[in-house]
């Protein structure tokens, strides 16, 4: 009824802070800079309050430890933790120990303190060694009780929409010239690694976004566009961390570094992972721009004109309600590709998927009954249960644990597999969390 995994595999949920915390009274993020401007969030919303997780973190647990969840991801707020508090953070990982929870946190999940932008933020390369300033923080205070560990996330979706691109945060617009920023995010991961080692910590990993590139057509030009996206938004985030090296001439002349001081970084870079996280939503299909054709609408952001590739929509049966293409077998293909490209893959984790839909509040009954969540979930287990030969994985954390603040998007987004009432924060659980906790429990019985 379920689908199956080997013996030790992990189940889990994900969640951000600045997605769920609340901000209120800690320095401003380059979020909070981002969400202040008009326009660049739907409805005009924001984060200062969240979910109020920072406040109801102890329900959330309980939430979570209930499913029989094995394994918490979570991210810290650098802000939050700049301004000295850590304590709540002592506070969350007790509260998960002692549900009999694992804690596996993140280090940074795009919410970079804005006197960090201000200085140039990833584009200035100290931004690096200042994660690595705050990696030893939280290790030094959280290491006798954290195993496990997270460096960074998604560097991909951080530089294309936020420094490539002005969608996210901080909406620099710099196009192919914002590949400094993938670089340095990339040293941060691999000098956050050594400050980790260093200081005890058991096991080391980094989440990084991958996902099938479909050229459009066998046209050359087709081919030759799907195959620098891929290079840019797959490989240049993944290559230098498992091969040290990155993925072809171009992306490597445009990080502003070179020589001697390149190899040393990738040295840094290329650093032993004990797991490798894949956060996986949906393929990309992928032209040569045609002139005159407009290209609007078919991702979540707009590709400028003017870059040497334009998105296509991908042929899906099904989309989510925030319009992703829904292809199960692409989570399946991406990490067989991983594989073939990676020989020496680091055991997996399956860091985030999930699915938005448009969740109706409980019923007269109490229920929310969001059968389209349980058919995609269940897909996608199904999806890395088809490579448990090929490829090494360990775990699954479903994106997400609670309904949250999802970017640019607001709030009108619902990953959760708990929802949350936007007008009094009250929390229940989905069909989805109570089939979660079934799938669990069945595994535990086999």
């Amino acid at each position: 009824m379920y689908p199956q995994f080997p013996p030790g595999f992990r189940f889990g949920m994900s969640t951000s802070a600045y997605q769920i915390e609340g901000t209120q009274g800690l320095p401003p993020s380059i979020w909070d800079t981002f969400a202040a401007r008009p326009g660049t969030i739907r409805h005009g919303e924001d984060a200062r309050v969240a979910i109020d997780h920072v406040n109801r973190y102890a329900e959330d647990v309980g939430h979570i430890a209930a499913a029989g969840t094995h394994d918490y991801r979570f991210s810290f707020s650098w802000p939050r933790v700049l301004s000295g508090g850590i304590d709540f953070y002592d506070r969350l990982v007790d509260a998960l120990l002692e549900a009999g929870v694992r804690p596996v946190p993140t280090l940074y999940h795009w919410d970079l303190p804005q006197s960090l932008e201000d200085a140039g933020g990833w584009m200035n390369r100290d931004t690096a060694h200042r994660l690595a300033d705050y990696a030893s923080t939280l290790v030094l205070r959280l290491g006798d009780r954290v195993r496990d560990w997270i460096t960074l996330n998604e560097m991909n979706v951080h530089t294309l929409y936020g420094y490539a691109l002005t969608d996210h945060a901080p909406a620099r617009g710099l196009g192919l010239e914002a590949l400094p920023a993938a670089h340095h995010q990339l040293l941060a991961h691999g000098l956050a690694v050594q400050v980790l080692r260093t200081h005890g910590a058991a096991t080391v990993g980094v989440a990084n976004q991958h996902f099938p590139v479909i050229p459009a057509s066998d046209d050359p030009a087709d081919l030759g566009a799907a195959g620098l996206f891929e290079d840019l938004t797959n490989w240049t985030f993944s290559d230098p961390i498992l091969r040290g090296e990155y993925p072809n001439e171009m992306i490597a002349a445009g990080i502003g570094v070179g020589g001697a001081q390149l190899d040393r970084d990738l040295e840094l870079i290329r650093a032993r992972l004990d797991f490798y996280g894949v956060n996986y939503y949906e393929p990309t299909m992928i032209e040569a721009p045609r002139a005159g054709k407009d290209y609007s609408g078919v991702l979540e952001v707009d590709i400028p004109d003017g870059l040497p590739f334009s998105p296509v929509p991908v042929k899906s049966d099904e989309r989510t309600d925030f319009g992703w293409s829904i292809v199960p077998s692409a989570l399946t293909e991406i990490l067989v590709k991983l594989k073939e490209r990676y020989p020496q893959l680091p055991p997996v984790i399956i860091t985030e998927n999930g699915a938005s839909f448009h969740d109706s509040p409980p019923d007269a009954e109490g229920r929310v009954r969001d059968e389209r969540r349980i058919s995609y979930l269940d897909a996608h287990l199904r999806a890395v249960a088809a490579v448990a030969e090929e490829v090494d994985v360990r775990g699954y954390y479903v994106w997400s644990a609670l309904d949250n603040f999802e970017w640019a998007a607001g709030y009108d987004e619902r990953f959760g597999l708990i929802y949350v009432d936007k007008s009094d924060l009250t929390r229940t659980r989905k069909d989805s969390w109570h089939w979660y906790k079934e799938v669990i429990a069945a595994q535990r019985r086999s």
